[in-house]
């Protein structure tokens, strides 16, 4: 057997060049580049072996700079996420505080269930050296490093003390990548010594190798207690989340909606499940939910899950459906469709979907229900058109913001966002026309995702217009990737909502008797004490245009209109800031979340707001 004498950094980059992921006979590059920032755990073995590849193989795996380390692995997510988990991008790191950069964006990747490659540096595997620069020094676990941190939120962990060790981890790091029941955060890592440390490979290492994503079929049994228990509905609903998106099942979807006249309503993750203005799109669910869809959730009979996992804003904490409600719930990973005591389903979405209709064939809804789920979609889209045309005076409301950048946009253009105020507004308000045209990342609604994810659903997409929208408070929290965007000269359009805070948690805040108590971003006030003097004077234009974005501020709808037609023809990153008020709130979904309310306190503010806490926890159940 012949072989080569490599580094295991210089082994580990030929291997990742070689992979390729398959569906649907459609072959796609695994892992399509690599983000990264050097220091001393990973500047001498991956920093070189990238450097090499870069000279001797153009093109073999490209290498991208990156601002912050958790910035970059959000751009990886956003890839994995616009390539319906086909494709993903490889992130590494330095030993130590760019190591635990990384983690933030490792839970992201793993509760979104989205396939990201990390590679942190580690400390040197012989202990030659210890303590080395940046090693956490656990008195009674010496093999413990910082990187041990991955572990709880990684799909796939592993740590490669001696190069004899690569194959296996790399191998197993690629099975956990492509296995959609799986999948999310892969962290394999590599001390520094190691990385360096040169080894005989054999050569069939860096043969081309194809990762087959299969599409499980459902088991017969199971899809006939699904069939029978559907044919029994006479209010079924069918709840549609990421999952039917990311296994390109919308026109399986669209076909067995139209079939049966089931109303669709969508999570955060799938929506765009199917365009708004479908006649049985009924629109988000939950507590960021349309009217439609939770008046008709709270009727239901038969809840139809399809790739959801069941969060609390889909089931508004156990409140949004019916108490004799009985749940099929169809998912590619059993844990999933386990869930809510339902008839679990296990199988790809597309298949799942296929299969059902067959079995369901010739069986529909009364006309009835379908004329009345039609009918309350129509009424909710009319709220959303007041909410788009609302004109409040002197600063606009953010549904008219929305409103504007919908307008704008194409059908095939992408809205990001994640964390705020903004996805529940998005959430229902937002006409999404095409099954890629949402991103909107709320497993984890990580403040400071929103450019980085633009920029990586950019890089996956660069033939769609992408539009960041992004509230103040999430920009101050990760930013950075703007310059990334800037030097790759990549278009992105970002809409910054100025609202003097943090409007989400301040509505909590307010909702829960704390009288939006450190939400507001103002000076210390001498007189008082408090953070409630005069507002921060702060230029976020000015901050984008320091790091070389195109940037503006407006003061109305139609300045923001017009700014955002402008900037269709500009060739790198834009951001235009406008100033909404906050306190004008989205139109009422009807629902409710779970958040504990202080259960004594002497503000009259609280004990009020525990009284409501109350009266919403005894509508709350078990699905048992």
């Amino acid at each position: 057997m012949s072989s080569v004498r490599l580094t295991v950094a210089q082994a580990t980059i030929r291997f990742l060049a070689q992979q390729r992921s398959e569906r649907d006979g459609q072959e796609h590059r695994l892992v399509e580049c690599c983000f990264g920032i050097f220091g001393h755990g990973n500047v001498a073995g991956l920093g070189e072996a990238l450097l090499e590849a870069e000279l001797e193989t153009p093109g073999a795996l490209l290498y991208r700079q990156a601002r912050n380390e958790q910035g970059m692995v959000h751009a990886a997510v956003a890839y994995a996420r616009m390539r319906n988990r086909l494709s993903t991008l490889a992130c590494t790191s330095s030993i130590g505080p760019g190591a635990t950069n990384m983690v933030t964006g490792a839970a992201l990747a793993t509760i979104n269930r989205l396939p990201v490659l990390l590679l942190p540096g580690d400390l040197f595997a012989t202990r030659v050296a210890d303590p080395v620069l940046q090693q956490l020094e656990h008195l009674g676990f010496p093999d413990v490093s910082v990187n041990d941190t991955f572990r709880p939120v990684s799909c796939f962990f592993d740590r490669v003390e001696r190069p004899e060790q690569l194959p296996d981890a790399l191998l197993g790091a690629m099975r956990v990548l492509t296995d959609p029941a799986e999948t999310g955060a892969v962290t394999v890592c590599l001390p520094q010594d190691v990385q360096v440390e040169a080894f005989e490979w054999p050569e069939e290492l860096f043969a081309p190798r194809t990762w087959h994503v299969d599409r499980p079929v459902p088991d017969p049994s199971a899809l006939a207690r699904a069939r029978d228990e559907l044919r029994t509905a006479r209010r079924p609903l069918i709840v549609a989340g990421g999952g039917v998106i990311y296994s390109e099942a919308t026109a399986a979807l669209r076909a067995f909606a139209e079939a049966t006249g089931i109303p669709v309503a969508e999570t955060q993750a799938g929506k765009g499940s199917l365009p708004y203005d479908h006649p049985q799109a009924v629109g988000a669910i939950g507590a960021t939910g349309t009217t439609a869809a939770n008046a008709l959730a709270r009727q239901a009979d038969v809840v139809v899950g399809i790739g959801t996992r069941w969060s609390d804003f889909t089931t508004a904490s156990r409140t949004a459906f019916a108490p004799g409600a009985r749940f099929i719930n169809c998912n590619i990973t059993r844990f999933d469709a386990a869930k809510n005591a339902g008839t679990a389903v296990t199988g790809d979405a597309r298949t799942v979907l296929a299969e059902l209709g067959e079995a369901i064939w010739g069986w529909s809804v009364d006309p009835s229900y379908r004329e009345e789920s039609s009918r309350l979609a129509k009424e909710w889209d009319a709220t959303v058109e007041q909410a788009y045309r609302l004109g409040h005076r002197p600063l606009p409301a953010q549904s008219e913001v929305i409103g504007v950048v919908n307008d704008v946009s194409g059908p095939r253009d992408v809205v990001v966002c994640a964390a705020g105020s903004m996805p529940g507004d998005l959430h229902k308000l937002w006409r999404t026309r095409d099954p890629k045209g949402y991103h909107v990342e709320y497993g984890y609604s990580c403040m400071g995702y929103e450019i980085a994810g633009g920029l990586g659903a950019k890089l996956a997409s660069p033939d769609r217009d992408v539009y960041v929208m992004v509230g103040d408070g999430s920009y101050l929290m990760m930013a950075q990737e703007l310059v990334t965007a800037v030097q790759e000269n990549v278009k992105l359009t970002v809409v910054l909502v100025n609202n003097h805070g943090f409007a989400s948690i301040g509505a909590l805040s307010e909702s829960v008797g704390a009288q939006r108590f450190g939400t507001w971003y103002r000076y210390r006030d001498k007189s008082t004490g408090r953070l409630d003097g005069a507002p921060l004077p702060l230029d976020f234009a000015a901050n984008a245009r320091s790091l070389g974005v195109a940037a503006s501020r407006v003061s109305t709808i139609d300045e923001l209109r017009a700014a955002l037609e402008d900037s269709k023809s500009a060739a790198g990153p834009v951001l235009v800031e406008i100033e909404t008020e906050p306190l004008v709130p989205a139109p009422s979904s009807e629902s409710w979340w779970d958040v504990a309310v202080a259960e004594v306190s002497d503000l009259d503010s609280t004990v009020q707001a525990r009284k409501s806490y109350e009266a919403g926890k005894a509508d709350q159940r078990r699905y048992l």
